[in-house]
């Protein structure tokens, strides 16, 4: 069987770098072989430029990328943020122009609630007079029914005792004396 070679180019590079590319293999664990190989698909697959130590053109690349990111927060804030600011500006303006009815507003619920206050300790006052007056009205109609019945009591007693005065003014003066009672 004949064996195929793969390996069918080679490079050429000076001693120091073989020394290098020795001490970086062997601190790798790998042959010299497998790092060139490696370096070759990291390379290409990372489109890094292996001359540039320091990594400008990546530096470039997010430095182009933030300034996208930048643009499209600029953008944003001209097409969201002044709008809002300009908005919460004119509410600032409606709250202090109302600010002024709400504290009146709250004046006129707190003098509201003072005179509700006071004209319940009216209504009650005037509700301790009534009650007052309800019970002076039957105390006076008992004292009424009282003095009749003493009335009363005085004319049956007057009439048994027979004065001689006409039935017509003994009728007379009691009838008298009960309009008098009922006009009290």
């Amino acid at each position: 069987m004949v064996r195929i070679d793969e390996n069918k180019k080679s490079v050429r590079f000076p001693e120091a770098v073989d020394e290098r590319l020795t001490l970086l293999a062997r601190k790798l664990g790998r042959t010299k072989r497998e790092v060139v190989m490696q370096m070759v698909d990291y390379f290409y697959k990372s489109k890094k430029d292996p001359a540039d130590l320091n990594d400008e053109v990546l530096k470039k690349e997010l430095s182009s990328g933030i300034s996208r990111i930048l643009s499209f927060i600029r953008k944003q804030e001209g097409d969201m943020l002044v709008p809002m600011y300009s908005a919460m500006e004119e509410l600032m303006a409606i709250a202090k122009a109302q600010s002024p009815l709400l504290r009146n507003i709250g004046k006129g619920q707190s003098e509201a609630t003072i005179m509700g206050r006071e004209t319940s300790g009216y209504l009650k006052l005037v509700d301790g007079t009534l009650k007052k007056v309800l019970g002076n009205m039957r105390e006076r109609e008992t004292l009424k029914s009282r003095f009749r019945q003493i009335l009363d009591y005085y004319i049956t007693q007057r009439e048994a005792l027979g004065w001689p005065v006409s039935a017509a003014k003994k009728e007379e003066l009691a009838k008298h004396a009960r309009q008098s009672l009922d006009n009290l």
